[in-house]
């Protein structure tokens, strides 16, 4: 891998890690449509894909850090009873949420990953996202003038039904955070708070990933000046994210009625270009 492809790759996961857009698929088919001879499940991979998700995970918790500075320093007390109450209470949302892609990723792992070498598979997933994406926007649409639910308000089933759609980020071709959001506005999120609870989601999910990766690489050795580049993708990474995370959520406040449609559309076409254009 070149410094030119790190850095386009690491756009690309900083990038389509937040939009619905699939960064797996992303990853799987960009290098494909373009020729590069890259393995994303091979172990020189390995280490830069751990960089990248820890770059993205760092933009995701500084811009919200101040939603996990107020968990944390309700959860002590501080604010009053109630305050605590709410704050223990989004915590254990977020975990419970996050238990389904655990049992079942752990559970389909081997098979899953037999996916992950195929572009034409990924450009069909991405395809079926444009479609749930289009689907959900239109449910959203016809009672878009229903103020959203906030956070708080979600039960624990509510929480564990949004993991369960995460899971669908398992193929490569769906968005993760675009079936969470899907999730999110099936129970009666708006836009806006269905990205929030998303992309909370996405930073234990995230670094736990990365975690996983470094454990799996921890026998793999590591080139001369290999562990700079993925020092300077994931920089690329984060910055990328956090720009991303910025402008997507001022997006989704603005656009409430329409918010995915984009998305929708341009997953629909770009996975059926890529399928035909990978099959000769």
């Amino acid at each position: 891998m070149t410094v030119f492809q790190a850095i386009m790759i690491a756009i690309l996961q900083g990038a389509t890690e937040l939009f619905p857009v699939s960064s797996l698929g992303h990853a799987v088919i960009v290098p494909a449509l373009l020729g590069w001879v890259i393995d994303p499940g091979g172990e020189i991979f390995l280490p830069f894909l751990v960089m990248l998700h820890l770059g993205t995970a760092a933009a995701l918790l500084y811009f919200f850090r101040s939603d996990w500075i107020a968990i944390f320093q309700g959860m002590t007390g501080r604010g009053g009873s109630q305050r605590q109450a709410e704050s223990i209470h989004i915590l254990a949302l977020l975990v419970v949420a996050t238990i389904p892609a655990v049992i079942i990723g752990a559970a389909l792992e081997h098979w899953l990953r037999s996916l992950f070498g195929s572009p034409r598979y990924a450009a069909i997933f991405l395809t079926l996202n444009g479609i749930l994406l289009m689907l959900a926007d239109r449910l959203r649409g016809n009672r878009a003038v229903q103020p959203g639910r906030p956070i708080a308000s979600l039960t624990y089933a509510d929480a564990l039904v949004i993991g369960l759609w995460q899971c669908l980020a398992f193929f490569p071709g769906i968005s993760r955070s675009g079936a969470t959001m899907v999730g999110g506005l099936f129970r009666r999120l708006n836009h806006e708070g269905a990205a929030h609870f998303s992309f909370l989601m996405a930073q234990p999910v995230i670094i736990g990933a990365a975690v996983r990766e470094a454990a799996h690489m921890r026998h793999v050795p590591l080139a001369p000046g290999q562990m700079k580049m993925a020092t300077l993708a994931a920089l690329v990474a984060a910055v990328t994210a956090l720009a991303s995370t910025a402008f997507l959520m001022r997006y989704f406040r603005k656009h409430e009625q329409w918010a995915l449609r984009p998305f929708g559309y341009y997953c629909i076409v770009a996975g059926a270009v890529c399928y035909i254009a990978l099959g000769h």
